[in-house]
């Protein structure tokens, strides 16, 4: 009889003590600083718009800033937030222009 393996996926061998896993890179790790950087200016952008704002377009930034993370995956799945955002912003005018600037470059990060 042969010994013949077949192996489909990861094959880990572990020896020693005080292993945690296997390292797939940064996978959860550190933050994309570009997207985070993007994400805070977009915050801080809001921020100052909301002067210019109608009671209803505050109430909808309000609600979309908590959603605003630097996590790529949840900024994919929020596209209806920023779309919201760029509406908002694009109704106030030229005053608005700057966020509508910043939400084009987080998507474009986005990728």
């Amino acid at each position: 009889m042969s010994d013949t393996t077949n192996n489909y996926g990861n094959v880990v061998n572990v020896s020693g003590h005080d292993n945690v896993g296997i390292n797939y890179g940064t996978v959860g790790g550190a933050p994309d600083d570009r997207l985070h950087a993007a994400v805070e200016e977009l915050t801080h952008l809001l921020q100052g718009l909301r002067p210019h704002l109608t009671p209803e377009q505050a109430q909808t930034v309000d609600e979309a800033l908590p959603e605003l993370t630097p996590d790529r995956d949840a900024l994919r799945q929020r596209g209806l937030v920023l779309a919201s955002v760029v509406q908002i912003a694009a109704a106030v005018g030229t005053v608005g222009q700057p966020v509508v600037d910043a939400v084009g470059q987080l998507i474009a990060l986005l990728g």
